[in-house]
């Protein structure tokens, strides 16, 4: 299907209200697939490589969009490589950062990857009780807590070397955006950092023309941002002169990958890091 087609049905769609349906009506559909059934049949039977329990075929399409039980445990492992290889380029390792904080935890798709971190605190949050009641259940290496969908978070100020949010700022409002981003930075440590994914450059496709212009003018544009903020169905689109300038004000961007959220597929990826000392 076209771009522009498929852009104006998903746009429809959400003016009507229907989203958040015809996300579920995708995903059950997904499920139904013969082939999906037989890989992930194969896959609960013998087990995830890592030991892990495997989530329920509904909980890992909420968190990565399809029921790919291979999928879901390959993005995870990317992202996971995703960031490190981020800190790694700072000269900075897992072992050594601290704390971390998978903000946006969901049933554990990244998190699970840090089970082999024995001396590292690692904690997840997330805003859909049903997701975190699993990784507690499940992982029980990680500390998990239900966030609301605006801050605070239950956590002291300067707990976390690291703090790390993909595919969350995709899905929140413009106000959200900044209350979050001002929370997480008070969780982080001096000199600690925060990594964040956003749509940029490769999604604009998703945008009208009067929405491109906007983001080519440097502003973020949110789209179904009535119906369902902080859902998957509500999307957000980042240039990169909002994150620098407005977003990430008082936080000082050291990296830019472009398309380097991998497992996140095409979303870009944000090191930001918390001075040592506030002005």
């Amino acid at each position: 299907m076209l771009p522009a087609v498929t852009r104006s049905l998903r746009d429809s769609v959400a003016r009507l209200g229907l989203a958040e349906q015809a996300f579920w009506l995708y995903g059950k559909m997904g499920r139904a697939l013969p082939r999906t059934i037989f890989a992930n049949a194969r896959l609960r039977n013998r087990g995830a490589p890592d030991g892990l329990p495997i989530p329920p075929s509904d909980l890992i399409f909420l968190v990565a969009g399809s029921s790919d039980i291979s999928w879901f445990l390959k993005a995870g492992s990317l992202a996971a490589k995703s960031i490190s290889d981020a800190l790694r380029a700072r000269g900075v390792s897992m072992e050594e950062v601290g704390a971390v904080l998978d903000f946006g935890c969901g049933c554990g798709r990244v998190l699970r990857h840090w089970h082999s971190l024995h001396q590292t605190r690692i904690c997840g949050t997330d805003y859909n009780s049903k997701l975190v009641e699993w990784c507690r259940s499940n992982l029980p290496f990680g500390e998990f807590q239900v966030n609301q969908l605006s801050p605070p978070l239950p956590y002291r100020s300067a707990e976390f070397g690291l703090v790390y949010a993909l595919s969350v700022f995709t899905h929140l409002t413009e106000d959200l955006q900044f209350r979050w981003m001002n929370e997480l930075s008070r969780v982080i440590t001096p000199g600690g950092y925060l990594i964040v994914s956003t749509h940029g450059e490769r999604y604009v496709h998703r945008l009208s023309n009067a929405e491109r212009k906007r983001f080519d003018a440097g502003d973020l544009v949110v789209k179904n941002n009535i119906n369902a903020p902080g859902s998957n169905t509500c999307s957000a689109y980042h240039p990169m002169a909002f994150v620098r300038d407005r977003l990430a004000a008082g936080l000082q961007v050291v990296d830019f990958i472009p398309e380097g959220a991998r497992g996140n597929p095409k979303q870009d990826l944000y090191v930001l890091r918390k001075p040592m000392r506030q002005s």
